[in-house]
């Protein structure tokens, strides 16, 4: 395979909590972008920003030299990019960002073959903002001779980009992005189980917040989560209900090598308990309402 010029034009499908800064970073950038959102309404504000919105995944990846798939997960992106096969040019650089786990990638791989398509595994780490602001870190694994296409792209959406392997297949990205999900998922129920202690005992969250400050058990992203459940801000970055899609992928990948994820497979149970009580769409942080049974408190605060 030659090495391909950079990327001019991108087609971005998936437009909601992700997707949406990441097209308009795309677009400032001045690539010439198009979108597709399976709830068009969600994606029509991207225009504002000179983003194409298209009806169908079709119109959007017709002639684009990289598509960038970043959907619920990996049903969804290979629905949609089926949808988008009749006009998709043998050769056309695919870089899928959807965090899809290792059964759906292999999955989508099988279909990248089938339609001569080069496969680029590149999952991102960070929620809302870091992907408003291009300031996602890219995990990426593709062949060499093609990495040039998606640079214009990986430098619009991200800060950097973490090269972890020369073959999408291998899903040496999606491998990595797993385990530091893992991480991010039981950081936030840490926080939230402890503020539901504090809650619970009368415990003046200020005063746990001085007793770490500054030692090895402080968090920087304990005292952002905490502090956003304590204002009573539940605005999703990362939404429950997808929090407990990525929970049940890592505990998955985790049965495949033989390795027990006991305290994810809980957190999954979490998540699942705190969308059964109407908090599906907002923020993971409202893993701390699966803490109370019953009617449980309107806030940490």
């Amino acid at each position: 395979m030659t090495e391909q010029l950079p990327a001019t034009s991108v087609a971005v499908l998936g437009t909601g909590i992700m997707g949406s800064g990441m097209a308009r970073n795309l677009a400032r950038s001045g690539l010439d972008v198009r979108a597709w959102n399976r709830t068009r309404s969600k994606a029509e504000p991207l225009t504002a920003d000179g983003v194409r919105v298209t009806d169908t995944p079709a119109e959007a990846v017709d002639g684009a030299d990289a598509v960038l798939t970043i959907l619920y997960d990996g049903a969804a992106t290979l629905e949609t990019m089926r949808q988008a096969a009749p006009v998709l040019r043998p050769g056309t650089v695919w870089a899928q960002a959807t965090t899809a786990g290792l059964d759906a990638l292999e999955s989508l791989a099988a279909f990248a073959r089938e339609n001569d398509l080069a496969l680029i595994d590149s999952p991102v780490l960070g929620t809302k903002q870091p992907a408003e602001s291009g300031q996602l870190l890219v995990l990426a694994s593709g062949p060499n001779a093609v990495r040039p296409v998606v640079w214009p792209v990986f430098d619009a959406i991200g800060s950097r980009t973490v090269w972890v392997g020369e073959s999408a297949e291998e899903a040496a990205a999606t491998r990595l992005k797993l385990v530091l999900n893992s991480w991010v998922l039981n950081v936030t129920h840490g926080t939230a189980e402890a503020l539901a202690l504090a809650k619970g005992l009368g415990v003046d969250w200020q005063h746990f917040l001085d007793a770490v400050e500054g030692g090895p058990l402080d968090n920087g992203y304990m005292r952002a989560k905490s502090a956003q459940l304590l204002r009573g801000d539940l605005e999703p970055s990362f939404a429950t209900r997808t929090a407990e899609k990525d929970a049940r992928l890592i505990v998955e990948a985790g049965r495949r090598a033989g390795v027990r994820l006991d305290v994810t497979a809980a957190g999954a149970e979490r998540f699942r308990r705190a969308t059964g009580a109407g908090h599906g769409d907002e923020d993971m942080v409202a893993s701390y309402f699966a803490s109370f049974d019953g009617e449980a408190p309107e806030d940490a605060s």
